[in-house]
């Protein structure tokens, strides 16, 4: 892809996912926008073995943007970083097309190993504010990552995952289309869990309750025949 062409493609992605952009001309000012310019050419001379010069491009973009993006990440296209302060992406991250990244980000490793260490992002997918996903594993296409969440393992295709650690808490076999990616539509699988238990706590004392009535009766009945066999 050319560079005015990427610049276009740059604009159209921002001013599609972000509702309060109001001109083109505001894009420029998007750290979104400055950082996937400075991640093009950064890996333009990374995948050409210039390392010197592509981490020099990366790190001016990091600190002008407070976005890190490692120029070893291979990206997709359509990635939108939402604010994106503390956003780090790792080297060897993957990600597919039409990803959405809110503020605190880790696409990150667990530990100094070499290869192949941090995760691969299928298309469509939507991680949430301070989200991090650590380890060379798949995120699954059309999937959301709820805020907060810590992702140490596979996500299957068109999942949302939440909590620490996260765990799938719902499937749907549907693509996110772009306007349904907010961060407040995710199941909470705490709350789930405390009405279960209330549910079955009020079960439990429903039976408790029938069994003490039981006795009761019982005890009556009892108390009945003795009354009997006295007279």
């Amino acid at each position: 892809m050319g560079f005015i062409k990427s610049v276009k493609e740059e604009i159209k992605i921002i001013r599609e996912r972000d509702p309060a952009i109001h001109s083109s001309m505001e894009v420029f000012l998007y750290p979104s926008f400055r950082v996937m310019l400075h991640y093009r050419i950064a890996h333009w001379f990374y995948v050409r073995k210039h390392y010197f010069l592509a981490r020099w491009v990366s790190q001016r973009a990091a600190r002008k943007t407070g976005i890190e993006i490692h120029p070893g990440a291979t990206i997709g296209k359509g990635l939108f970083i939402d604010h994106g302060i503390g956003v780090i992406i790792g080297e060897t991250t993957i990600i597919g097309d039409n990803v959405t990244l809110y503020q605190g980000v880790t696409l990150g490793g667990t530990g100094k190993e070499h290869g192949k260490r941090h995760p691969t992002v299928g298309n469509n997918v939507m991680i949430s504010a301070g989200a991090k996903v650590l380890g060379s594993f798949t995120i699954g296409d059309n999937s959301k990552i709820g805020a907060g969440s810590v992702v140490l393992e596979e996500v299957p295709p068109d999942s949302t995952v939440v909590g620490v650690p996260g765990r799938v808490v719902k499937r749907e076999h549907t693509v996110l289309p772009r306007e349904t990616m907010n961060q407040t539509d995710l199941p909470d699988p705490v709350k789930e869990d405390i009405v279960n238990l209330q549910h079955s706590n009020t079960e439990l004392i429903n039976r408790v309750l029938e069994l003490e009535q039981e006795m009761k009766k019982l005890r009556q009945e009892q108390n009945r025949e003795e009354d009997s066999h006295g007279k």
